[in-house]
């Protein structure tokens, strides 16, 4: 129970005067105490102390507790800021949540790292009705106070908003958008170990469950935050483009794009300043993270939309591939907005994105929790690297004693080409293993007029070296594994090589292909008239898509440069010429290498009668078998896991067709009337099991012929 004033006076505690300081008073005290002022003392006994806990006192004016004589030029912006919170009043304190009746409530908590989940009790007060609501959810006011807690001072208890859904969801639902949240929170600690312009954080979130009432009812929990709420972007492309519009969000975006493999995007960013709350995922299948996960569709929206700034750039992200027409449409969406960019003082000090290892990709909680423990300017792990490959260092004597004095050269050439470190060492010393990390570095940005850089004055190391913004790239490969696994199809495409993969697999062509669907729907045309819609910008991201390996988008490019029927992209077409007709060709064997039984028939008919091959090939009746035979061999299924089931020409078309050819030879194929009746008589065989006696019996009689002309030729 608190105590009273009468009690705190009677209580006989011999500390009751004991003297409390500000922290910048302390030195002094003894010098003001033999002076003879009329200002008050900037102290107070721990029994007033107590008894402002209790209310049961006023607080002292700031002045009075830290007096003017008190404040220097070194600690005069915390005094501003402890000026500004000590005049800031409870936002709600006019709504008198302390007035409402008192709940116990159980907090589930979860660990993104651990992947459990732990509870415990807290009391609340909350309101009954909603003071904002938003497409799913409401939004109730509450005031928490922890059950160990000592003090019912319910006016100084924390201000949280409580969210529930206004329909009726699965009580699942609650916990996995935690779990999305936490999910999210990893990824801006991830973002922050890059050391971006400005760090960021995702508000933590519980579910409550008030145990007492009937149905227990769950809400999601998070702290208010007072400010102006602004929504960045959207699960489905938005982009926020009033005067408010900002780079952090956008590349904290395309960076978790990045630095996940492809396998993630954190995207529907909204909060106050760089405190987000109600994130989404999107992961590359689709799964998890409830109905807004729109897999590489949202990813596509995103992109579409996207337009790399400068953090992108320091950060290392590289640009989503975009045709003409749609940059243009982006830069004249942004042209009449003032942007909120961020200065950076020293690009070269952004930390840059590499990929995680297969391994790690298996398991991207694992890989962030790992990442805690290690950072890209880490120099921790030097030491395992060979001799031969050990980063050299040089020391550089600088007139200026703070400057860095320490630089890592990959090569051995200059330190210019190194990372400086901010550590002073011994002349002698030449142990890496005292060095822990580089500094900080310091960015300006519009709203800020001051700032720290480094001393870049003659005499002393640069501040901006050309390769300052990671170790070297054996240090970053041995740190993290793969090179960076860009969104530019370029070097996916290189990727790829290197890793045989020709077809299937990437996640990059899937989010093309996506797109060239959206503008084939018409998603992006103006004013959503279908007759405007981009064909070449479909066009561009179905070629882009082809050329990634995924299966329809190569049938698709195949059929287009072909003038054939094609499922995908219906209305599209292109001029028909030599070139378009080699172009599809080229689609089309690139889709029977990849197991398309279609595209084997298309191209062995093509060999067969040499139209449709275009002029860079020529009729080749032992290529047209090759793809017969293929294709009669290609039973199970394609590459993508597709098969088709029409079978529109049965094996023992096949079988016929090779036989024809095997009978008459030429063209590269020596003629073989023995491997014609054979092949002949087991398209009889093949046609009598399907019921078709008339066409078995005619290829029985080929078969005859087809030996009797191999009788004449022993003759």
């Amino acid at each position: 129970m608190p105590r009273t004033e009468s009690e705190s006076t009677t209580s006989g505690f011999e500390d009751d005067d004991v003297a409390l300081y500000p922290i910048w008073g302390v030195n002094s005290v003894e010098e003001d105490n033999s002076k003879e002022s009329s200002t008050a003392k900037g102290y107070m006994t721990l029994r007033e102390r107590r008894q402002i806990k209790l209310g049961l006192r006023k607080i002292l004016p700031l002045n009075v507790l830290i007096p003017n004589s008190k404040i220097t030029d070194k600690n005069r912006k915390w005094y501003e800021v402890l000026k500004k919170v000590w005049h800031h009043k409870d936002p709600w304190q006019v709504f008198h949540l302390d007035t409402l009746e008192e709940k116990l409530a159980m907090r589930h908590r979860y660990d993104p790292i651990k992947q459990r989940w732990c509870q415990d009790e807290i009391r609340i007060k909350m309101e009954d009705q909603p003071f904002n609501r938003g497409a799913m959810r409401q939004c109730f006011r509450l005031k928490k106070l922890s059950k160990f807690c000592h003090s019912d001072n319910w006016l100084h208890a924390g201000n949280y908003v409580a969210k529930k859904y206004m329909e009726s969801v699965d009580r699942s639902v609650y916990f996995e958008d935690v779990k999305l949240q936490m999910d999210a929170k990893l990824w801006g600690e991830e973002y922050n170990r890059h050391n971006p312009p400005k760090k960021i954080d995702i508000f933590q979130m519980y579910v409550i469950e008030l145990i007492h009432e009937p149905g227990s009812p769950l809400y999601h929990l998070e702290h208010f935050i007072e400010g102006e709420y602004i929504k960045y972007n959207s699960n489905s492309g938005f982009v926020e483009d009033s005067k408010q519009c900002r780079h952090t969000p956008q590349a904290f975006s395309h960076f978790t794009f990045e630095r996940s493999g492809h396998e993630i995007i954190v995207v529907d960013i909204q909060g106050v300043g760089d405190l987000y709350t109600d994130p989404q995922i999107h992961t590359e299948d689709g799964i998890r993270y409830g109905d807004g996960n729109l897999g590489t569709k949202g990813m596509a929206l995103f992109f579409q939309s996207h337009e790399c700034n400068e953090i992108c750039h320091a950060l290392g992200l590289e640009g989503f591939d975009l045709s003409e027409a749609e940059r243009q449409a982006i830069i004249e969406h942004h042209a009449s907005t003032p942007s909120s960019a961020t200065e950076i003082r020293d690009i070269n000090l952004v930390g840059h994105v590499v990929s995680p290892t297969l391994e790690e990709r298996t398991d991207l909680k694992r890989m962030l929790s790992n990442s805690r423990q290690r950072t890209l300017s880490s120099l921790s792990d030097l030491g395992s690297l060979p001799e031969d490959e050990m980063p050299k260092i040089e020391k550089q004597r600088c007139t200026d004693s703070s400057a860095p004095i320490l630089a890592i050269s990959p090569n051995g050439n200059n330190s210019d080409e190194g990372i400086l470190i901010d550590k002073h060492l011994d002349e002698d010393s030449s142990d890496i293993s005292s060095i822990h990390q580089p500094p900080r570095s310091r960015f300006l940005s519009t709203s800020s007029s001051d700032g720290y850089a480094y001393d870049t004055s003659e005499g002393c190391a640069s501040s901006t070296p050309s390769n300052a913004a990671s170790l070297t790239k054996l240090y970053e490969q041995r740190l993290f594994g793969l090179p960076t696994r860009s969104s530019r199809v370029q070097s996916e495409h290189v990727l790829r090589s290197k890793s045989c993969l020709h077809t299937g697999d990437s996640i990059l062509g899937q989010i093309h292909h996506d797109l060239a669907k959206y503008h084939e729907i018409g998603r992006f045309a103006c004013d959503g008239d279908e007759s405007k819609i981009d064909w070449q910008s479909a066009l561009f991201h179905e070629e882009h898509a082809a050329e990634l390996g995924v299966p329809e988008a190569i049938i698709t490019m195949a059929k287009i440069y072909l003038m054939l029927p094609h499922d995908v992209l219906v209305n599209c077409t292109v001029p028909a010429n030599e070139e378009n007709t080699n172009k599809g060709v080229e689609f089309m064997l690139q889709a029977a290498e990849a197991n398309d039984r279609a595209s084997m028939l298309y191209m062995a008919k093509a060999f067969e009668t040499g139209y449709g091959l275009g002029t860079k090939r020529e009729k080749s009746y032992k290529s047209a078998v090759h793809w017969y035979q293929t294709a009669l061999l290609t039973t199970d299924h394609d590459d993508h896991g597709e098969f088709d089931a029409t079978m529109s020409d049965p094996n023992y078309i096949l079988l016929a067709a090779q036989a024809k050819l095997y009978l008459s030879g030429g063209f590269g194929l020596e003629k073989d009337p023995n491997k014609a009746g054979e092949l002949y008589s087991e398209a009889a065989d093949e046609a009598m099991a399907a019921m078709k006696g008339q066409l078995a019996t005619k290829f029985y009689m080929k078969a005859d012929e087809a030996w009797a002309q191999l009788d004449e030729g022993q003759e």
